[in-house]
């Protein structure tokens, strides 16, 4: 029993909880503040769907990076040897598979961004993730594309746009600021990111910018009366100051460590981002 239960945890670290359960947040709340959670079943599909495909997404991602993170991360499950990279594999493929089948009880367009992530996301770990800025660019386009799904499994579009313009920057900062952290890992396995390509420096100074903007546009939407009080509070106390800490923070100590610490309170923080969402819309 304890070795099943090892073997259990171990795969639902390679799936990356956390992350997953954003997704899944993501994908309510794009139905929710579209203004509409009916059909309900449509909604909790989409939700279910799209946390498979992130599971899956995760799981494929330390299979081919299992090498760097041998180095900057020998505490996963494969590099650890808690998981084979065999079943990691196939783990992957039967989210993936399992993820797009239950995409299309919603509707054509859901299954077609189901399938279309899948694929994406498999060629992102494959490929793009080795590549100058396009699989930032990647990753953070397919965390938007959760609110938008979530959109699409109400019929209704609209204001989903919003919080995914939102993810689409805060998460290219994030990942921005890993591939800095993963630098010397990174570096063994001849990939080419942003920060081996043109310097850490110009990455950070990136990251400042894209932050930057970030802050200031999520006051866009109170000051157009589209999410109230609560929003403004949660947004001006719980997020940003942590975009700014961040900011800070990197240019201070910009050390493998510290750059894992922030990534890590970056991950919080976008819990309360969907905190402000839900409650500017009540």
């Amino acid at each position: 029993m304890k070795i099943e239960f090892n073997k259990i945890d171990a795969f639902v670290r390679l799936s990356r909880p956390v992350n997953v359960l954003i997704g899944g947040l993501s994908i309510f709340m794009g139905a929710f503040i579209a203004g509409s959670i009916e059909p309900l079943d449509h909604v909790i599909l989409a939700m279910i769907s799209g946390s498979l495909i992130a599971a899956g997404a995760n799981a494929i991602n330390d299979f081919f990076d299992v090498n760097i993170d041998r180095i900057n991360k020998p505490y996963r499950p494969i590099p650890s040897g808690r998981v084979t990279k065999r079943a990691a594999f196939f783990f992957a493929l039967v989210c993936f598979a399992i993820g797009s089948c239950i995409s299309a009880f919603i509707n054509a367009y859901a299954a077609a961004i189901a399938l279309c992530a899948s694929v994406i996301l498999y060629a992102y770990s494959a490929r793009l993730k080795r590549t100058v800025i396009w699989g930032n660019l990647t990753v953070s386009l397919m965390t938007a594309f959760a609110f938008i799904y979530g959109g699409i499994a109400v019929d209704r579009l609209n204001i989903a746009l919003i919080p995914a313009i939102f993810a689409f920057l805060f998460h290219l900062g994030r990942e921005i600021i890993k591939d800095v952290q993963d630098m010397h890992g990174d570096a063994s396995d001849n990939a080419r990111t942003l920060p081996l390509a043109h310097g850490k420096r110009l990455s950070l100074l990136l990251v400042t910018v894209i932050f930057a903007i970030l802050i200031v546009i999520t006051y866009i939407p109170y000051l157009l009366g589209i999410f109230g009080n609560f929003y403004l509070y949660i947004v001006s106390i719980g997020v940003n100051p942590v975009l700014l800490y961040t900011i800070g923070s990197f240019w201070i100590d910009s050390k493998p460590v510290n750059l894992g610490r922030l990534s890590n309170l970056l991950k919080i923080d976008m819990l309360i981002g969907l905190i402000a969402i839900y409650f500017g819309r009540i």
